[in-house]
């Protein structure tokens, strides 16, 4: 498989942001820029994806709700872009308290789960989700390999 399928199917078969870019770093540098930019396209498609369902879905009558993450993540986009660009050393001290957050943050929602919760939505949705990510991951990689 070429450094450019990889890429490709790593974006595309990959949930997560950063997974995607140590998956291609781990391939190679092409594999890395381009599982980078294919993924981080998708990405950007949540504006106009969130404002278009916004009004294709609403109701007649009522007001269009916009949600306050979308904003935050223009803001963010334009602050990396523009703010942060000159100042590398913020930009690197944001970038690791942002990784802490998020490994502490997913630590809180992994130690949410327990045997008793397990238990009480039963062993279907682990299998599901198994089953789905196997599923993904065949599909895309015989469409990326075959094309």
């Amino acid at each position: 498989m070429t450094e450019h399928q990889f890429g490709t199917w790593a974006a595309i078969a990959i949930h997560d942001t950063s997974s995607v870019v140590g998956a291609g770093a781990a391939y190679g540098e092409e594999a890395l820029k381009v599982a980078t930019t294919i993924k981080l396209t998708r990405a950007l498609w949540i504006i106009p994806m969130a404002f278009a369902t916004s009004f294709i879905f609403k109701s007649k009558g009522q007001k269009i709700s916009i949600p306050w993450f979308i904003f935050f993540f223009i803001l963010a986009m334009i602050a990396n872009t523009y703010l942060l660009n000159g100042v590398p050393q913020l930009g690197a001290a944001i970038n690791g308290i942002a990784r802490k957050t998020l490994t502490i943050t997913m630590f809180f929602i992994g130690a949410s789960l327990s045997l008793d919760v397990l238990r009480s939505v039963g062993v279907k949705p682990l299998i599901q989700g198994v089953l789905l990510w196997v599923v993904i991951s065949l599909s895309t990689l015989a469409y990326i390999y075959f094309i």
